[in-house]
């Protein structure tokens, strides 16, 4: 689990195993590459942290306040007629990329393609999920095999935003769609070997116009 995210923490997190062999390898492998199993790496502020950050997280108030500040994003969105998978999540609003930008087929990756829009015009930082990210080429054919959503996702940091900084992103997203047809595709300059949605790089592909 990645504490980073709802243990309220900015860094950290833990792995739960349930078999004993399996937690001695690890155990090995991490005295190798982070630190003695009582600290993983960690500094003592930062397991404190997750401590505390595990215990406020289920407090009831907080929850309500969290998951109601997601849900007013994704109505505000849904209510512009902006397309978002649903029902809507406890902790992000996802974006439906392929939807939102029609005009851009997955080999021209329109999830990323919305990402640096929405960035690039708006400061609104979401990340894509789908062709860069799970897109992958069949061993046998090399035909490449495009997964079956195309999201952005936009995950809402935890006791950061008021909900009239929430307003401004649903305006501005709204805004985008209604001149969605100026997106352009993206071409992929560089990829890595593993993990390429990390460092891809990419170029911009002429607006196709009907």
């Amino acid at each position: 689990m990645s504490a980073k995210k709802d243990g309220l923490v900015n860094i950290g997190g833990f792995l739960s195993l349930n078999d004993q062999q399996w937690v001695q390898d690890v155990t090995n492998m991490l005295i190798l590459v982070e630190g003695f199993p009582t600290y993983g790496g960690l500094a003592g502020r930062d397991l404190e942290a997750i401590a505390r950050g595990l215990q406020e997280v289920l407090d009831e108030d907080y929850l309500s306040f969290r998951i109601g500040q997601v849900r007013y994003l994704g109505e505000l969105l849904d209510q512009a007629g902006v397309p978002i998978l649903k029902p809507i999540g406890g902790h992000a609003v996802y974006l439906n990329a392929r939807e939102f930008l029609p005009h851009i087929p997955q080999s021209a990756f329109p999830a990323q393609a919305l990402a640096v829009a929405l960035y690039r015009e708006y400061g609104i930082r979401g990340v894509e999920i789908g062709t860069v990210m799970f897109g992958k080429k069949d061993q046998a054919s090399g035909v490449l095999i495009y997964p079956e959503l195309e999201m952005v996702r936009l995950a809402i940091p935890r006791r950061v935003y008021t909900n009239m900084q929430i307003t401004y992103v649903a305006e501005s997203i709204a805004e985008l769609y209604g001149r969605r047809e100026s997106i352009p595709g993206l071409r992929m300059t560089y990829e890595a070997p593993v993990l390429r949605h990390f460092t891809a790089r990419f170029e911009e592909l002429p607006v196709v116009t009907a």
